[in-house]
């Protein structure tokens, strides 16, 4: 009977620790409940599709609201093979300022003496992976090659249009963003080059008295034309002689006045940035005009522009002065006449 008692009361005992553990987890258990719905939401949280979806079939958005780039602002790449043993040839319709490659398979330069040429040649023997090549020139234009191997290349030398703005024609937007270059400033340079182009199809002689006339040459100075901190100086070389006028070099300098013509130690170069139908020889009986263009610049007051015109393997320089006076009555460019 003694025995029946003391198991009896073991059991209550046990029976008493099991329901006090049972009631210490319940209450634990609720207040990290509490804990976590009290707490602010700092870290783990779950990204949600419909605010940031982490992946989309149709390709629309990426991360966040960024959205896919459509084909109608595509720049489409030409096609161009290249091999090792020859050299492609790929002429622009202006000077190239940038290449960049895709590949260490390729090398690629501008052609000696030339400034619109490009040569591309592989620098391995049958590379797999098809690479790039992108170009830009100085008129704002954005040319882009997808390059391959090709033991026999098709073509072996491309010449290049204007295809920037032929809109539909090449899968182009007519609204296509231009490439500025930095010594244009804000300028297009498809601009500039419009703009030198109505100067040269208009012709006219805005400037009468700036000029020179030796030897059977006479240079003038057409008119002079600003727009958007961009000056253009309209130029002539007229050949009343027989012989062929070949033209060595053209240079725009401010000297002082007092000493133009005896020291060369004050001089100040002003270089081209541009020039139109830039003439090397001028035949004889016959004329030749140039438009260049040049960054805004001004002339002290004691000193003078200076625009020399030298003669290749001859004597026949000539030369004319410029005073800010002039400078500063340049003709604003309101139109353009292209046509």
């Amino acid at each position: 009977m003694k025995k029946y008692f003391v198991m009896m009361f073991a059991l209550t005992l046990g029976m008493g620790a099991v329901n006090a553990q049972e009631v210490t987890n319940e209450q634990n258990a609720a207040a990290q409940v509490q804990a976590e719905e009290t707490a602010e939401p700092t870290e783990g949280l779950t990204l949600q599709k419909e605010v940031y979806p982490l992946s989309e079939q149709d390709g629309d958005l990426y991360h966040g609201l960024t959205k896919k780039l459509t084909f109608d602002r595509m720049i489409p790449p030409h096609g161009l093979e290249v091999t090792y043993d020859k050299t492609v040839h790929v002429i622009f319709p202006a000077a190239v300022r940038y290449v960049d490659l895709g590949s260490p398979n390729l090398i690629a330069g501008k052609a000696d003496g030339a400034e619109n040429v490009i040569r591309v040649k592989a620098t391995v023997r049958n590379f797999r992976t098809e690479t790039n090549m992108s170009v830009i020139t100085e008129d704002g234009s954005f040319y882009t090659f997808n390059v391959k191997y090709a033991d026999e290349p098709l073509l072996l030398n491309v010449e290049m249009c204007d295809f920037i703005h032929d809109g539909s024609a090449v899968n182009r937007p007519n609204n296509a963003m231009e490439v500025y270059l930095s010594e244009l400033g804000s300028e297009s340079p498809m601009l500039v080059r419009l703009i030198m182009q109505s100067i040269y199809k208009q012709n006219k002689r805005e400037v009468k008295h700036i000029g020179c006339k030796r030897f059977g040459i006479q240079y003038l100075l057409k008119g002079i034309y600003t727009h958007n901190g961009l000056l253009y100086f309209h130029t002539q070389i007229r050949n009343g002689s027989n012989v062929p006028f070949d033209v060595d070099f053209i240079t725009f300098k401010i000297v002082d006045k007092k000493v133009a013509k005896r020291t060369a130690i004050q001089e100040q170069v002003i270089f081209p940035l541009r020039a139109h139908n830039y003439a090397t020889r001028v035949a004889g009986k016959t004329d030749e005009r140039t438009v260049f263009t040049m960054a805004k610049f001004t002339i002290p007051d004691d000193k003078c522009l200076v625009v020399e015109l030298n003669e290749k393997n001859g004597g026949r320089h000539q030369s004319f002065v410029v005073e800010n006076e002039d400078l500063v009555r340049a003709n604003v460019i309101n139109e353009l006449k292209v046509k």
